[in-house]
């Protein structure tokens, strides 16, 4: 049985795709959005200034804004 796969794209603020950090996989939406919640200040700390949920590999939802502040 394959399992979907959701993961997150992150990008600079000059809208360059970051290779780093890298997303874990998750199985459901819901739990690739929740972990984002949980993570996004460290995640803009390091950078990251927009993220897009994937579902296999495609975008499924507009891109979220990270911003500290």
């Amino acid at each position: 049985m394959i399992r979907p796969q959701w993961t997150w794209r992150f990008v600079d603020g000059e809208g360059r795709a970051l290779e780093e950090p890298v997303s874990p996989l998750f199985t459901n939406q819901y739990d690739a959005e929740q972990w984002l919640g949980e993570t996004w200040r460290t995640l803009a700390g390091s950078g990251v200034a927009s993220a897009t949920v994937l579902h296999e590999g495609e975008p499924a939802a507009p891109a979220v804004a990270l911003r500290v502040g």
